[in-house]
């Protein structure tokens, strides 16, 4: 793929996905309850992981979709979403409700594989386009 194209499609990708994240993110402090519910109760205080994730998929929501501040970003993403997962398996384990939503076995799959295809997506954002410096 032409360098001029992959820079395009990681653009086209990274503005929707930053914004997907930014709107998560503010729901983390408009309704915290939903998320408060589904923190594993090992960690303790629902309500400070609930309130840094969500700050933390905001600033860095915007982050990739700067080119700039892209590839850091994404990285920083990629790593959130994993320690997210805890609260994502919790849910599952648990069978806990989501916003009064509880998924069945084929929804709690069908998360899984959009998670994952999440962490690919973020994967190939984190990598600096030639010719750029992070």
């Amino acid at each position: 793929m032409k360098p001029a194209h992959k820079k395009l499609l990681k653009h086209l990708l990274a503005i929707p996905l930053g914004v997907a994240f930014i709107s998560i993110g503010v729901e983390h402090f408009v309704r915290p309850e939903a998320f408060d519910s589904i923190v594993p109760s090992y960690l303790g205080w629902p309500r400070f992981w609930t309130l840094s994730s969500g700050a933390l998929e905001v600033l860095f929501g915007l982050g990739i979709c700067l080119a700039r501040t892209r590839p850091t970003s994404a990285r920083l993403l990629f790593w959130l979403v994993i320690a997210m997962s805890l609260a994502n398996i919790n849910m599952w384990w648990n069978d806990l409700e989501f916003s009064g939503t509880q998924l069945s076995g084929t929804g709690h799959l069908i998360r899984l594989s959009i998670q994952v295809a999440l962490l690919i997506a973020l994967s190939w954002l984190s990598r600096a386009q030639a010719g750029h410096t992070v």
